[in-house]
Formats: structure tokens, C-alpha cells, sequence
């Protein structure tokens, strides 16, 4: 079960830094890709942790 809350702790965290960089798409396009790269590093650490893969 701990690994289950990790994963979905994961999934969570994506869903905001992914709206940290829609946010910042305007004004800082580097940050901004930056964040979104971190976005797809969490989202694959959740799914991996979900054991999807």
C-alpha cells in the first residue's frame, strides 16, 4: 500500500507542476520547458511506482 500512495503522490505532483508551467508558458518559455520536464519525470516515477509498466 505504500508504494500505491507514492505513486498517486507522484501523479499529483505532475498535475501541478504541469499547471506551473501552462501558467508560465507567456512569460518564461525556458522555466517553463524546464517545469514541464520535471512534469514528465514525475508522471513516469508515478506510474512506475503504480507498477503500470
Amino acid at each position: 500500500m505504500d508504494g500505491d500512495l507514492w505513486g498517486l503522490f507522484f501523479i499529483v505532483l505532475a498535475g501541478f507542476l504541469a499547471g506551473g508551467t501552462y501558467a508560465l508558458w507567456k512569460t518564461n518559455r525556458a522555466l517553463a520547458v524546464a517545469l514541464g520536464g520535471c512534469t514528465a519525470l514525475a508522471v513516469a516515477a508515478g506510474v512506475l511506482r503504480l507498477g503500470y509498466l
